[in-house]
């Protein structure tokens, strides 16, 4: 595979992908221990716990809603680097908090503080974009996503041995190598954007409501594009805020074997994001890449519905893991139609609208697997919440489709 850089920008550019997978990691440990750790908490069945998950959940996607606006504004003000480090220090907090909570109100805590400073991915797209040519941001923000999938390869798996000896071990291992990530960062990360590119801080645009307004300003076919982004981005919220949940339930798996799953997808992600999206951009050209990512998602979901058995699980995850290449050639067309004084900016309102479907996603999969499982359940159908993914999924598709291909972006960062 080729650089994805200029030789200058290899070594920031490997530390970045580092950060992500350090952060990745961090996120996969604990995933396969929370359906356990908020029974015991709660005292509350399996079915029960999902709800209660899901509200977790949400809780980190507000604060990550009110506050990405106000990161990506000081990113683009200040520079990457303060907020990355910033981000890395709040995560090794948040999962401290969480690793010694006594009570379900801690582990909310430990979430808002995490997503408040959960700025590492967003910021380390804007960190892309500064340092990338745009015939290039598609294959590096595929790299994005190998380091994404091999945090998810170590990460759930690591969590799930380490969750079943003690359910709180994940979140000090978490904590570690959050305090790591922030060592190495101090000493080895540059600054990516320069003075004389940076943008006065703005409170009228750090906030939610401002942010997607100056989305909808940044580019004629920007609007277009987000609106792509965030009912993709809603579909996918099925898998990644429930599926310990419902793995727990249709297959009866122990965090050993969600973990498992959770590694299968991570090793396809490598696969895809190391070894396709480059080569698909360049065959295929961007969009078509997102239309081909997103024909493959909704698929993946449509089989999910009928997974009753764990090969059918597997099936379904293997054939939506080519979903992966969605987000990497999205961010490439969206990126292209910014400035490079906005890139911070674009990136906190892409994760203000991912934070909604965070927010909104993990709650309404939950309650719509809670209501067709367990000893209540009128309709006995745990794979419901993948019928709403894959419509959803569908639109985002029929979306793009029927757009048509953009010739060219309106600005080059």
């Amino acid at each position: 595979m080729r650089a994805p850089a200029s030789g200058a920008s290899r070594g920031p550019l490997a530390f970045i992908i580092l950060t992500v997978l350090l952060d990745t990691m961090g996120f996969g440990l604990i995933i396969p221990v929370l359906p356990q750790l908020v029974g015991e908490l709660g005292n509350v069945s399996l079915d029960k716990a999902a709800t209660i998950g899901g509200t977790l959940i949400m809780t980190y996607a507000l604060a990550q809603f009110l506050f990405s606006p106000v990161i990506g504004g000081l990113s683009d003000a200040h520079g990457r680097r303060p907020v990355l480090l910033l981000s890395m220090a709040g995560f090794g907090i948040s999962m401290l908090v969480a690793a010694f909570a006594t009570s379900l109100w801690m582990l909310f805590v430990g979430r808002t503080l995490a997503g408040i400073t959960g700025a590492s991915y967003s910021t380390a797209n804007a960190y892309i974009a500064d340092i990338t040519p745009h015939e290039r941001r598609a294959q590096t923000f595929g790299l994005l996503g190998v380091a994404f999938g091999l945090g998810f390869i170590f990460g759930p798996a690591i969590g799930g041995l380490l969750g079943s000896l003690h359910p709180r071990w994940p979140f000090i291992a978490a904590a570690c190598l959050a305090g790591i990530n922030m060592l190495c960062g101090i000493f080895l990360l540059p600054e990516s954007l320069p003075p004389e590119r940076r943008r006065a801080f703005d409170w009228r645009r750090a906030n939610p409501i401002g942010a997607i307004r100056q989305l909808g300003r940044l580019g004629g076919s920007l609007r277009h594009l987000a609106a792509t982004f965030f009912i993709w981005m809603f579909a996918i919220q099925s898998l990644h805020g429930i599926w310990s949940y419902v793995a727990a339930y249709r297959y009866h798996w122990t965090p050993l074997g969600i973990g498992l799953s959770l590694t299968t997808v991570g090793v396809l992600a490598v696969l895809i994001n190391g070894l396709l999206v480059g080569r698909a951009v360049r065959f295929l050209g961007e969009w078509r890449t997102a239309l081909a990512g997103m024909a493959a998602g909704t698929l993946g979901y449509a089989i999910q519905i009928f997974a009753s058995t764990p090969g059918l699980a597997y099936l379904a995850l293997t054939v939506g893991a080519f979903g992966g290449l969605t987000v990497p050639a999205l961010q490439a067309m969206m990126t292209s139609r910014a400035a490079s004084d906005q890139q911070g900016e674009l990136q906190g309102a892409l994760a203000t609208l991912s934070s909604i479907t965070v927010m909104a996603g993990p709650l309404i999969f939950s309650r719509i697997f809670a209501h067709f499982s367990g000893a209540d359940a009128g309709v006995h159908a745990p794979g419901a919440p993948f019928v709403l993914s894959a419509g959803l999924a569908g639109i985002a598709l029929a979306l793009l489709a029927l757009a048509g291909n953009p010739r060219s972006p309106e600005l080059r960062a």
